[in-house]
């Protein structure tokens, strides 16, 4: 069975919606990014240095990261010399394979971890603008669908937009807004929700924060306080910290999370607007040069548009095409025989 054939089993267990999501919301991704990698295969005669530099130029213009890039054209490069490959048609396979590689993370560090005791607290952070409360609102509906009883907590007080969009993202939901007034102290905003849900018999309480990395230590302080606080009234939390990136900003969304890994403990990342983009790239740097799993990934506006991140979709959605001619032809094969 050929490494495609394989993706395609992999995600059988998938909802076809599912597949779709992917699939659709990647497809700028993979208009820009295969197609360019197709080209190139298609005209290459010959695998020589002047191949690698073009495909290490396709790679980049995906967003992929230049320190990632290189670490996958010298293990691809390896490979060829390894394996004495002549034929570029069959780098296809061993590409999609490393990507694979680069997006794997330990199966304890997949979806999100619950307090196996009570109450679990999730915080949030990440830059205004990158769609945090929207993902907060989305998250809530998933938790919420999941028969999980859940609570808001409007801890982004430095603005006041903010606050009232997370009860419009609230009402969408059906869930409940703890907030103060705007310009008030954010831990006081969590401490007062840790409480309210305490008292409701609450499973989940997620925390907006503020965003205002321009100002690290004014933002580490405000973190450290909000921390403190949750881990005073329910030790060893927040069970996750979520960092919310946009990946339309591409290169800018990676360089985020590196200034927010020196002022927050990330647990995991959220990837919003991936549709909207054909720099899909991004999600290999990010988990590569992060070392942080990528958990959630935004595939479209919709309600149910926020998709748990799965590296086979992932590479199935840019691969589509390529996986499904593979299955055809070993199909076609099987028949014969």
């Amino acid at each position: 069975m050929g490494f495609f054939s394989k993706i395609k089993e992999s995600i059988a267990k998938s909802t076809e919606s599912v597949t779709n999501k992917f699939k659709d919301g990647l497809s700028k991704t993979r208009e820009s990014f295969v197609g360019k990698v197709e080209e190139l295969i298609s005209r290459t005669k010959k695998i020589d240095e002047e191949f690698f530099d073009e495909l290490e130029e396709v790679l980049i213009t995906a967003d992929m990261g230049v320190t990632t890039v290189m670490e996958l054209v010298d293990d691809l490069r390896a490979e060829v010399k390894a394996k004495k490959i002549e034929d570029a048609a069959q780098l296809r396979p061993l590409l999609s394979e490393k990507i694979i590689q680069l997006l794997k993370v330990e199966e304890e560090n997949e979806g999100l971890h619950f307090n196996p005791d009570g109450l679990t607290v999730i915080m949030f952070v990440g830059v205004n603008g990158v769609g945090k409360t929207t993902t907060i609102g989305k998250v809530a509906h998933m938790l919420k669908q999941d028969g999980k009883k859940v609570l808001l907590a409007a801890g982004d007080t430095f603005r006041a937009a903010a606050i009232e969009q997370l009860e419009v993202w609230g009402e969408r939901a059906g869930v409940e807004v703890i907030k103060h007034q705007s310009g008030s102290d954010p831990a006081a905003v969590v401490y007062d929700a840790i409480q309210a849900a305490q008292a409701r018999g609450v499973d989940v309480l997620l925390c907006d924060t503020a965003g205002r990395l321009q100002n690290k230590v004014n933002l580490m302080n405000e973190l450290n306080k909000v921390y403190r606080v949750i881990d005073r009234e329910i030790p060893g939390a927040p069970h996750e910290v979520l960092l919310v990136l946009d990946a339309t900003t591409g290169q800018n969304a990676l360089q985020q999370a590196k200034a927010f890994q020196e002022v927050a403990h990330i647990s995991g990342i959220v990837l919003t607007k991936l549709d909207g983009t054909a720099k899909g790239g991004i999600v290999v740097a990010i988990r590569n040069e992060m070392h942080v799993p990528v958990k959630y990934v935004g595939l479209g506006e919709k309600m149910d548009d926020l998709q748990p991140f799965d590296s086979a979709q992932f590479v199935n959605a840019l691969f589509s095409d390529l996986i499904n001619k593979e299955a055809h032809e070993e199909k076609e094969n099987t028949e014969l025989v």
